[in-house]
């Protein structure tokens, strides 16, 4: 049996007084995840591991398996494998957001949602500007960016900015962590006061020279701050094919430079979609029959849309129900109704890997509903997909790594 495994980002939410008290899951019209629902068999699934802040490289990093007490080393490494930067052992990779501040807030994680070409002028910018033979700046894709550190320490506290919108952004300057703050733990590396005096400098003079970049002059929306977090180092990850040998060989398929890296570590090949953006304008059908080409040679496929985390972290409750519809009628329908006519059986799950509620804008740590759904799976009693469906589900509740194990027994 194939497997293709389809993450709706952030996609699970809160009820929602404007909508009846319903989520946008029982809202939206997702016939044929309902329909899925109602044939396969559902459940829920804890994706974020004690401990562990929900985000989306812990969420798919357990959703994939693996055992983050074990491989977990933070966002900017996985970026960096996506980018195609070779870390070396004494780096420190951070993700890198350029954002938007206003009136002493932060007020989007996105700086106006940049394109990929209007951040590597600023990011090229800024490495010269800022830049040494300690720190690189490293253009990614859209707002997303790396910056490594040579010898900084991770043991530091950063704050996620698209967890924090219109709140004061001076109050989120990164924090030595309390329990390494006078320890130089990795020899040769810096304290971690020391990293986090060297990453607020950058912080602060970014500002000055990003306000004053010809770009951000008569623009409404302002690329005016970096913002670095998700750091660590290089991370030591087994292959899926090694930890699964049912999956000989797979695919990964999405816009989020982050995902791409997840995949790279997993041993799977990055198919770039032209036209997949991210959010609400991607390139759905160009997404959905590129997992289908790669289907038909290969035993996994890690299908990953991003737009209903972005529309969520937006506050966009109109746009994130677009989203949701969208995944429905233009991935999860034409995936469905070819492999449904294959010979050889596919299994089909589909989840988010957190929720990002539309009325908090930021990531939840919970539950989220599941459907598996292959020819021939005993059909449990739920008839539609969404939050409050799935709690009697016959899966029940699972914990993270567990629907690997399921889905693996399926062959």
């Amino acid at each position: 049996m194939k497997h293709i495994i389809i993450i709706g980002d952030g996609m699970a939410d809160h009820a929602v007084d404007r909508l009846g008290g319903k989520t946008l899951l029982q809202y939206a019209e997702i016939p044929t995840m309902d329909l899925l629902a109602r044939e396969g068999r559902n459940g829920r699934l804890a994706t974020i591991p004690e401990g562990f802040y929900p985000g989306s490289e812990v969420a798919n990093m357990a959703i994939l398996g693996y055992d983050l007490n074990e491989v977990y080393e933070g966002r900017g490494p996985l970026e960096a494998a996506s980018i195609g930067y070779d870390m070396r052992q004494d780096d420190l990779a951070l993700r890198c957001n350029i954002i938007e501040l206003e009136n002493g807030l932060i007020k989007n994680h996105h700086g106006g949602h940049l394109t990929t070409e209007e951040s590597d002028v600023l990011i090229q910018h800024l490495n010269e500007k800022l830049g040494n033979d300690n720190v690189q700046f490293i253009t990614g894709i859209q707002y997303r960016h790396l910056l490594v550190i040579k010898g900084g320490n991770k043991h530091i506290v950063c704050s996620p900015p698209h967890d924090h919108p219109n709140e004061p952004w001076r109050e989120l300057l990164v924090q030595p962590d309390s329990e390494y703050t006078n320890q130089d733990t990795e020899s040769g590396r810096m304290t971690p006061t020391e990293t986090t005096d060297l990453l607020n400098d950058l912080i602060l003079r970014s500002q000055k020279i990003l306000t004053a970049h010809p770009f951000n002059q008569g623009r409404k929306a302002q690329a005016n701050s970096i913002w670095p977090w998700g750091g660590g180092y290089r991370p030591k990850m087994k292959k899926l094919s090694e930890r699964f040998p049912q999956i000989r060989k797979g695919s990964c398929i999405s816009a989020v430079d982050l995902i791409r890296g997840i995949g790279v570590y997993a041993g799977l090949d990055i198919i770039k979609v032209p036209g997949a953006t991210g959010l609400a304008n991607t390139n759905y059908e160009g997404k959905a029959q590129a997992a289908l080409d790669a289907l038909k040679k290969q035993d996994f496929v890690y299908l990953h849309i991003e737009a209903s985390d972005e529309a969520g972290h937006d506050g966009d409750l109109a746009l994130k129900l677009k989203t949701i519809e969208n995944l429905d009628r233009r991935i999860v329908k034409p995936v469905y109704e070819e492999v449904s006519q294959w010979d050889e059986p596919v299994c089909i799950t589909i989840l988010p890997d957190h929720p990002t509620p539309v009325e908090t804008r930021a990531h939840a740590n919970e539950p989220v509903p599941f459907i598996v759904w292959y020819p021939g799976i005993e059909s449990d009693s739920v008839c539609q997909y969404d939050e409050v469906s799935a709690l009697s589900g016959s899966y029940g509740l699972l914990k993270s790594h567990q629907l690997m194990t399921l889905l693996m027994a399926k062959q």
